[in-house]
């Protein structure tokens, strides 16, 4: 049986989560504000992820977390580790710290899953680790189309019923392309997307991740027990929109004429390390899934 030197439990030290943000928040700024709006919408970092970290002088000084992500890829389920949150205090670097969490990490996590995935701008880091950058595509489709009904309206968490309805339909989503998709997937979600507008289309029971910019609709991912088609969701959009920027393979969505582009999400790369069927395939990993 492995023992573990760098392996915590934030519920075994009640410290851990401050210590821990206060070494992320040094790097990632924001990214506590981030965590606690997952914990208002039920879905706390503290439950979903496994933190890997090198203490000196009870000060938290290099950070690696693992937590599950269960994907669809190329029509199968796959539960896929995600490495997030990946820090060294500034002053610490260039010492070896980081590789030393790492081998660890990456030995607890070869018992457990064949495929890891993250997101990064620097994905110099994780070369060395048996990563390596898998390509995403974005997709564009010209249209000439103002919905006829305002169909849509934004979440409110503050109502249970809106906190409730989230909750339902991230647990019984279907995965929103064939190619690359999450199901029953909440942490990642609530973190990314819970600072965001998460538009709500009641006769569809869809919620949309989703931005419009003029006369561009940026569609990021949707959360439904059926996924219908594009045309269904412009329909009830009251704005004329012009192009469709979607960040996922759109192939459920029965559009035609859709082009596909090399794109970073927010200049970052996706990595895999094992086995990962999609590679080579046009997609995008969804923005609420990466880590």
């Amino acid at each position: 049986m492995n023992q573990y030197h760098f392996k915590q439990s934030f519920s075994a030290d009640p410290t851990l989560s401050d210590k821990l943000f206060d070494l992320v928040e040094d790097t990632f700024p924001g990214l506590s504000s981030l965590a606690e709006c997952g914990r208002k919408l039920g879905a706390s970092w503290e439950t979903a992820s496994t933190p890997f970290i090198r203490f000196h002088d009870d000060v938290a000084i290099t950070h690696v977390g693992v937590l599950e992500i269960p994907m669809h890829i190329m029509g199968q389920r796959v539960t896929a580790g995600g490495v997030h949150a990946v820090a060294t205090r500034a002053e610490f670097r260039r010492r070896g710290y980081y590789r030393q969490v790492m081998e660890e990490v990456l030995e607890y996590c070869d018992q457990l899953y064949e495929t890891l995935v993250l997101t990064t701008p620097q994905p110099e880091f994780y070369l060395p680790f048996g990563f390596r950058i898998v390509e995403e595509q974005i997709f564009k489709l010209q249209c000439d189309c103002t919905g006829d009904t305002d169909g849509l309206r934004i979440l409110n968490f503050a109502d249970i019923k809106d906190f409730t309805l989230l909750h339902r339909l991230l647990e019984t989503r279907t995965p929103v392309s064939n190619v690359v998709g999450v199901v029953k997937e909440k942490p990642v979600f609530c973190v990314n997307e819970g600072s965001r507008s998460l538009y709500y289309v009641e006769d569809l029971d869809l919620i949309a991740c989703m931005e419009i910019e003029d006369c561009r609709l940026h569609l990021f991912d949707l959360v439904a027990t059926q996924i219908c088609s594009l045309k269904e969701i412009l329909a009830r959009i009251p704005q004329h929109i012009e192009e469709v920027v979607i960040y996922f393979s759109p192939e459920r969505l029965d559009v035609k004429d859709v082009q596909s582009f090399p794109h970073k999400l927010d200049e970052t790369v996706l990595m895999v390390r094992g086995t990962f069927a999609a590679e080579g395939e046009k997609f995008m990993l969804p923005r609420s899934a990466r880590c």
